[in-house]
């Protein structure tokens, strides 16, 4: 008896998530960690498909670029390794690095990729977690931003807020440089040590209290090495903002909003925690 030929129906193709993945390695991880755990899926196959290049080598600091420390714009680099994710089939993109979003590398960036022969669209991390602000905390109107000196001097954060109508507050100069360093220490920093240490947990920390008396509702962790420290998504009652966790969120919607976990009920961002890729120590 012949088989009857019975047609399969056809199930669209998510896009493909790419992500420059080495800047900072554990920033890079931690995305995607938090890329499957905002995944709705029942099984391996459910997943999203995921490219990641963590090849920080050719990729000077954005940091030490955007002080005049290195002369070499890190755009060229990540310029780079997002043509590679394109041609390995990516057709979302995003860094990991808030600092990489200053317009003296983004600009560039962005130049770089609207020349690729396959189209890449990459995501703002400052405009998606603006907008989640917007969007899920209406009812705040001052924010404090705890980040790398470079994100700092640039401005990135106040403003893009203050075009939605938040109040920024940061930290002081003195208390910049020790919030820098709780990434950047030789010694405790998390870049450095490859882990989060007590010290740069503790020194993030200040900077939340100083934040919180200078009328902050909520803070956004604006280094994505300085979600790796909280596994909350509040610090002593204080909304934290993880902007990683919001990155990841903006990614799976881009490549398809069926697979997108729905919100937590207290509307929190961060609540994953970050990835066990590091723990705290002395």
């Amino acid at each position: 008896m012949p088989q009857s030929n019975v047609s399969q129906p056809v199930t669209s193709q998510p896009g493909i998530i790419g992500i420059v993945g080495g800047v900072g390695p554990l920033a890079g991880l931690d995305l995607q960690a938090k890329i499957v755990a905002q995944t709705v899926a029942a099984r391996d196959q459910d997943h999203l498909p995921v490219l990641s290049v963590s090849w920080p080598g050719p990729i000077p600091d954005r940091t030490e670029y955007l002080l005049g420390q290195v002369a070499e714009n890190p755009a060229h680099a990540i310029v780079a390794q997002l043509r590679l994710l394109a041609a390995m089939g990516a057709t979302v993109a995003a860094i990991p690095c808030n600092t990489a979003h200053a317009p003296a590398i983004f600009d560039v960036i962005r130049a770089g990729v609207a020349g690729f022969e396959r189209p890449l669209r990459l995501l703002h991390l400052i405009d998606e977690t603006a907008d989640h602000l917007a969007a899920h905390y209406p009812d705040l109107r001052t924010i404090g931003v705890l980040s790398t000196t470079g994100t700092w001097r640039a401005q990135l954060y106040p403003e893009r807020l203050a075009a939605r109508g938040l109040r920024v507050v940061a930290p002081d100069a003195a208390l910049q440089e020790t919030i820098h360093a709780a990434v950047y220490d030789p010694a405790h920093g998390i870049k450095s040590a490859g882990q989060v240490t007590a010290r740069a947990r503790a020194d993030l920390e200040r900077g939340m209290v100083a934040l919180r008396g200078q009328g902050a509702e909520a803070v956004v962790l604006g280094c994505t090495e300085m979600p790796l420290a909280f596994a909350a998504g509040a610090f002593e009652g204080l909304p934290l903002i993880d902007a990683t966790w919001v990155l990841a969120r903006a990614l799976i919607r881009a490549v398809d909003p069926q697979r997108l976990k729905p919100l937590p009920s207290q509307g929190l961002a961060g609540s994953d925690g970050p990835c066990n890729c590091q723990s705290a120590t002395g």
